[in-house]
């Protein structure tokens, strides 16, 4: 029989405020481990309450790896995030350490565990004549322009996401071929680790909803809002000519509290909106999850005997191989 040797870590998976970030904080204090952030909004700096950035005391008792890497107008990609994920990760093995991977960003772990796929780089001018395409028809128009090319990847693209919309259709106008089939097509590198896949996820929807809507009251107390308003005041982003479109700003309820903040509604319509953006998103994050396969799925709390379990079970088996 052959041996694994690979090193192990855990991957702790979940849409928005299902209490990953919780969990991982625990199990990585009691088990000599470290968290790698798998988040696309908590790599900016200044997105602290909003983002449910750990506190100052969470980084304290356990090390974090991969936040506040970029400033808010700054880009990001998943590519560089598995880049940066990858050497954090041999780092901690290195130390003697278990690496404990948590997020929601389902670009970002595919992009880790599975590698991305190798497909035209960028071209500045197609990308230009597609936001120009953008501000003249809007990006709904050019999803559903997506979605006849490429049904796939407009099935898991939102409408409102214009950086993934660009880049899908600048890769077929590049080479002629959809997104799709260079994902499928190329070769991946995956992770040199035996992971332990889990999710976290309320049984019951109403659950989940009621947890996003107590958490972002939770900010607001915190102060969101005066968040916002110092990132309004950066010199880089008032001289930004479309903010929002930025990728850090797109967060789910920086783009409502911004809009509040213009005039666009009162308070209470931006409480709802932002509610609603962020159920929607932890929509998107649960429809991604289910097709990710081998992992296992647990209510944060009627499941947690048996997270405790497949947790016990996984460092048995890692420890005989």
């Amino acid at each position: 029989m052959t041996i694994d040797t690979r090193p192990r870590a855990i991957a702790l998976m979940g849409p928005t405020a299902s209490g990953k970030s919780a969990l991982a904080l625990e199990w990585a204090q009691r088990l000599g481990g470290e968290i790698v952030s798998v988040d696309s909004a908590l790599v900016y700096r200044g997105l602290d309450i909003g983002a449910a950035k750990p506190s100052p005391a969470e980084r304290a008792r356990v090390p974090h790896h991969l936040l506040d890497l970029r400033d808010p107008w700054q880009a990001y990609s998943a590519a560089e995030f598995a880049r940066d994920a990858r050497v954090v990760i041999e780092g901690i093995v290195a130390r003697g350490r278990l690496p404990v991977l948590a997020g929601g960003t389902g670009l970002y772990f595919r992009a880790l565990l599975h590698g991305l796929a190798e497909m035209p780089a960028a071209d500045p001018d197609v990308r230009a004549r597609i936001s120009r395409e953008a501000g003249t028809r809007g990006w709904a128009a050019l999803h559903a322009e997506l979605a006849t090319i490429d049904p796939v990847a407009a099935a898991r693209i939102h409408e409102t996401d214009a950086q993934r919309i660009q880049r899908a259709l600048e890769v077929h106008r590049i080479s002629g071929r959809t997104i799709s089939d260079w994902q499928r097509d190329a070769s991946r590198s995956r992770l040199p680790l035996r992971v332990l896949p889990l999710v976290l996820a309320p049984d019951d929807r109403a659950v989940l909803h009621a947890r996003i809507e107590r958490r972002f009251d939770a900010m607001l107390a915190q102060g969101f809002l005066d968040e916002v308003r110092a990132l309004r005041a950066l010199p880089q982003l008032r001289a930004h000519p479309a903010p929002l479109q930025l990728p850090a700003l797109r967060a789910v309820g920086y783009r409502q509290a911004w809009e509040y903040l213009d005039g666009a509604t009162d308070a209470g319509g931006f409480r709802d909106r932002a509610i609603f953006a962020t159920r929607q998103l932890a929509k998107r994050q649960l429809t991604w999850l289910r097709g990710e396969l081998g992992a296992r799925w647990f209510d944060p709390e009627a499941g947690r005997t048996g997270l405790e379990r497949a947790l016990d079970a996984f460092l048995e088996c890692a420890g005989k191989g």
